[in-house]
């Protein structure tokens, strides 16, 4: 089955350790034939895909997936609204009131949820 171009899913927090849920959250993304784009503090390879260290410019991502603590997620708010997905998922452990209110006010869908259950229960 061809991936589907409109569920385009950037992970911010990208790690090649398989124990961390960003990395869960790739494999299963792709498992379930969404394309990914990849950031992360240490450039890398996952699953065939690079991992970039620089805040590039996609023009489809239709959702971020945060994976990074609310403390450091300050130098990516104006990023992440520059890219102006359809929504930003908080994943447990990244919830962000400061960041939550700015995507709010911009029209962007601010969940606090789970990348890996909204999979897993058809939700995503």
């Amino acid at each position: 089955m061809e991936s589907n171009a409109k569920n385009k899913t950037l992970i911010i927090g990208a790690s090649t350790n398989p124990e961390r849920y960003a990395y869960k959250a790739a494999e299963q993304l792709l498992a379930h034939k969404h394309d990914i784009y990849l950031l992360g503090n240490r450039p890398g390879e996952l699953f065939g895909r690079e991992i970039i260290n620089s805040q590039q410019m996609y023009p489809d991502v239709d959702t971020v997936s945060l994976y990074l603590s609310g403390k450091n997620q300050g130098s990516y708010y104006d990023y992440i609204l520059s890219l102006q997905p359809r929504r930003v998922i908080f994943n447990p452990g990244t919830e962000n009131p400061e960041l939550q209110s700015m995507l709010q006010k911009a029209s962007i869908d601010a969940q606090e949820a789970c990348t890996l259950v909204l999979l897993a229960t058809g939700q995503f």
